[in-house]
């Protein structure tokens, strides 16, 4: 699908989406409360219907009304050596393999090639330590073992997804475990997400210490209640208040622990100047940063190694649409520079790169600039009404 934008301000008031975040999280939690949940204010997008296709194929029934989502944990972690579609999900995928070696039976992941091209070597090392079933080929991971509890290390610069699969895995098993996490912890605020939701459900999770974290048996309950709205979606539409427009975001909680939250210090950061800003943290925020950032003062990113492992190599996606624009980024190790320059749209249309993300920051350029964006259903995976909220505001953008 192609986006063809005119140059707009934008004008209103528009909800922040619910947080894709938080909602995985809660999801499996009332999974593995072991009761009956409801959760409130729910987006479908596509990375949180992959999640709800694996707790149905691990034999949880999950139901919507609306924004609504029930999960009734009944028969949860009982399935014959199922299959779990991950879509294009790597939250998903990381979230559920330390629960399918609770299984001690074969369960196969099936997804995207991109999906299966981002790091898994965590858990690959975890199988071979342990002598698990751990095959893979470019769509699809077989695993097979039995995740026992007690004391594991995992490295904390890939991906804080592994620790959360870790402790989803460890807390269903019941008994006293422990996480060491070995330095340097990059993006701390999503597992402090994840303690935050399964506390909601009674878990004793917690950290000893900077680097530990503690898992103890505990009787979980249920929890129902509204998921809360997402800064990192939130981002690209507070973004437009930085180029001209007045747009006032809602629904986002001001004590949240989402580590996106930053984002307006980041921006304010921009419009002042040339700021050097880390993103070790918030990777997602990258793209839209970069663009914000090349239509002011320009500015300087560390941490940005872990761009190159998400739905596309974010940097270098970012570089090849503002070359298209007359600009550009420059690499350096785990650091991009944005100069300051000068965009102009000269008719080559914008890729998306199969990369939500990168569907929202380029329309935030293409609604100064005007000009087509190409593949722009990939914002389908987090903010499925993007396009449509981006028109309530005044946005003139047509879909072809």
């Amino acid at each position: 699908m192609i986006a063809s934008f005119t140059p707009s301000v934008l004008r209103g008031k528009i909800d922040a989406p619910p947080s894709k975040s938080m909602a995985h999280r809660y999801l499996i939690g009332a999974a593995l409360s072991g009761e009956k949940c409801t959760l409130n204010g729910v987006d479908f997008s596509d990375d949180i219907l992959a999640s709800i296709d694996c707790l149905r194929a691990l034999g949880a029934t999950v139901t919507a009304d609306g924004s609504t989502v029930t999960v009734d944990p009944k028969g949860f972690m009982q399935s014959e050596n199922p299959t779990l579609l991950c879509r294009e999900s790597g939250s998903t995928l990381r979230f559920f393999i330390p629960l399918a070696l609770c299984l001690n039976k074969s369960v196969t992941f099936v997804g995207s090639d991109r999906l299966f091209e981002r790091p898994l070597d965590v858990y690959e090392a975890l199988a071979r330590e342990n002598g698990f079933t751990f095959k893979m080929d470019k769509s699809s991971l077989t695993v097979s073992g039995s995740l026992k509890s007690g004391s594991y290390k995992i490295r904390g610069d890939i991906s804080s997804q592994f620790i959360t699969g870790l402790i989803f895995g460890l807390l269903f098993l019941g008994r006293k475990s422990d996480i060491e996490i070995i330095p340097p912890f990059e993006s701390r605020s999503y597992i402090d997400l994840t303690i935050s939701a399964l506390r909601s459900f009674g878990a004793n999770v917690r950290f000893l210490d900077e680097y530990r974290i503690e898992i103890l048996p505990t009787e979980l309950h249920a929890y129902s209640g509204r998921i809360e709205g997402d800064f990192s979606n939130a981002a690209f539409l507070d973004a437009f208040n930085y180029l001209g427009s007045q747009v006032d975001v809602n629904n986002l909680s001001s004590d949240s622990l989402q580590g996106d939250r930053v984002y307006r210090e980041y921006f304010d950061a921009i419009s002042s100047g040339t700021p050097t800003l880390d993103i070790s943290d918030c990777p997602d925020l990258g793209p839209v940063l970069f663009v914000l950032a090349a239509l002011k003062n320009g500015a300087t990113f560390i941490g940005t190694d872990r761009l190159k492992a998400k739905e596309s190599d974010r940097g270098a996606a970012t570089d090849e649409e503002l070359k298209k624009l007359g600009g550009g980024l420059i690499f350096g190790e785990n650091v991009i520079i944005v100069p300051k320059q000068t965009l102009k749209y000269n008719g080559k249309p914008l890729c998306a790169h199969n990369d939500h993300r990168i569907v929202m920051a380029m329309s935030v350029i293409l609604s100064v600039l005007g000009g087509e964006l190409h593949g722009i259903e990939a914002v389908k995976k987090s903010y499925p009404s993007f396009f449509e909220d981006l028109r309530s505001l005044g946005a003139k953008v047509e879909l072809l």
